[in-house]
């Protein structure tokens, strides 16, 4: 696969966690978990790897497991505009044209759905590509740190155009509810034009980013996946991943 076609995978990574501070550095597995994240992007195989990282702690940790870091803006208002600059330094002659943006808090994730994300845009016109799984827990629907996309799927597809995201119960009506995977996927220049926009008005309402795209009229669609991967924000969380990676183990 030429470079030209090929995704660059960067994750985003600052110690400033307001419910976890360090979250980066946090041992699971005796690896921190940046590492643990950077090698489920590896297994992935769609292309480099990078971890854009806000402090030099960070990066030490990626370097001494063998991994590529950047050091970035430690002042950056978003992971976007984080994941913005290290592909600027990674890649200055726009070699990659597709960034897929992974959190750096999912060391579970299924490394499949990382290449899921990036075929989106080899399938469509979209600007950015995110993923979905279907709501199987009904008090997820009233769960506002859950949140929910609407998309429109086509019958039997599995991809579909994302219209909205909300922290409400979206739509109306019966049907499936969509819990939204926070892995974007972004055409370069849709990335680009992305960090160039102020914040939207709805985007502060709901405090979604990805609604600055949508009402700035870029297209976002969607893949629907089978699970969703479970994130570390507060120190329960941390102790329920050391549990999942300890059964694997044992």
């Amino acid at each position: 696969m030429s470079a030209s076609n090929s995704p660059v995978v960067v994750i985003p990574a600052r110690m400033a966690s307001t419910r976890l501070p360090g979250k980066p550095l946090a041992e699971i597995a005796g690896k921190p978990m940046i590492v643990q994240v950077l090698e489920r992007a590896k297994e992935a195989d769609i292309g480099p790897v990078i971890v854009a990282c806000a402090e030099e702690e960070i990066a030490g940790a990626v370097r001494a497991a063998g991994g590529e870091a950047i050091l970035t803006d430690p002042d950056h208002p978003s992971g976007s505009d984080r994941v913005h600059e290290a592909v600027e330094k990674f890649d200055p002659d726009g070699k990659f044209s597709v960034i897929v943006n992974l959190q750096g808090d999912l060391p579970q994730l299924d490394p499949s759905s990382v290449q899921v994300a990036a075929d989106v845009l080899r399938r469509s016109d979209a600007d950015i590509a995110t993923l979905v799984a279907k709501i199987t827990d009904i008090q997820e629907l009233e769960d506002d740190s859950a949140v929910k996309a609407v998309v429109s799927f086509p019958s039997e597809e599995r991809q579909g155009r994302a219209l909205w995201f909300s922290r409400l119960k979206a739509p109306w009506g019966e049907g499936p509810y969509f819990h939204h995977i926070g892995i974007y996927a972004y055409r370069r220049a849709a990335l680009a034009k992305f960090v160039s926009l102020p914040p939207s008005p709805l985007e502060l309402r709901e405090k979604l980013e990805q609604l600055r795209a949508l009402e700035n009229g870029m297209r976002i669609d969607a893949a629907l996946v089978d699970t969703v991967p479970l994130g570390v924000d507060t120190p329960e969380d941390l102790e329920r991943m050391h549990a999942i990676f300890l059964s694997r183990s044992s």
